[in-house]
């Protein structure tokens, strides 16, 4: 078996979006040797910093919070998308021609996984990928953006997903990873009231006989 770490590295240059400076982590050594007996630290970190998972909360006034996210979804029988193909935006036409099978967790590969600072112009869900993928019966949906729709004043793809129960994490790094099935495994840290929480994120891929 074969194991991809597909999180993001949290530390102060890592890339944020839109580039904000407040959603840069800080870490802070409280204690550390030869003036302690223990090392230890603090860090202080925007909710959507990397590999995160969404709540509805996020969009959806008085909708569910982190702690509530369903654990059923943190180890599910999974499907990586090739989208690298698409230069602006995810649409129902693109997704079409892929094998998506309804329960399934499906994870969005695009350009975005090889970039190494943020774009601009990072590759998104469009509304109809949205919906298709809402009548495709998906549970989730990963994508390798900091964000999973660009420019959309209604925030249309966010609330289509979240408003029908499909989880959404975001911040994947997908560039080592091919189309095909693997087993996903990933949760967000169980966070009191929060909209989104920072996620670990494995896809496991059985041997190959």
């Amino acid at each position: 078996m074969k194991i991809y770490d597909i999180s993001m590295n949290v530390n102060k240059g890592m890339p944020v979006y839109k580039n904000k400076p407040e959603k840069k982590p800080e870490l802070t050594v409280t204690s550390d040797f030869p003036n302690d007996s223990v090392h230890e630290s603090r860090i202080s970190m925007d909710m959507h910093t990397g590999t995160h998972f969404d709540a509805p909360l996020h969009m959806i006034q008085g909708g569910d919070t982190i702690d509530h996210f369903d654990l059923t979804k943190a180890v599910s029988k999974c499907k990586v998308l090739d989208l690298t193909n698409v230069d602006d935006k995810i649409t129902a036409e693109d997704l079409k021609n892929k094998d998506i099978e309804s329960g399934e967790f499906v994870l969005l590969k695009t350009k975005n996984s090889y970039d190494d600072s943020f774009n601009f112009n990072f590759v998104f869900l469009d509304s109809s990928g949205a919906e298709y993928l809402k009548e495709k019966n998906v549970i989730g949906v990963g994508t390798d953006g900091l964000g999973i729709e660009r420019a959309q004043p209604n925030h249309e793809t966010h609330k289509t997903l979240l408003a029908n129960g499909i989880t959404i994490i975001e911040g994947l790094r997908l560039k080592d990873v091919d189309e095909g099935e693997y087993t996903l495994i990933a949760a967000p840290l169980k966070i009191d009231g929060a909209e989104a929480a920072p996620a670990r994120a494995l896809l496991l891929e059985e041997d190959k006989k």
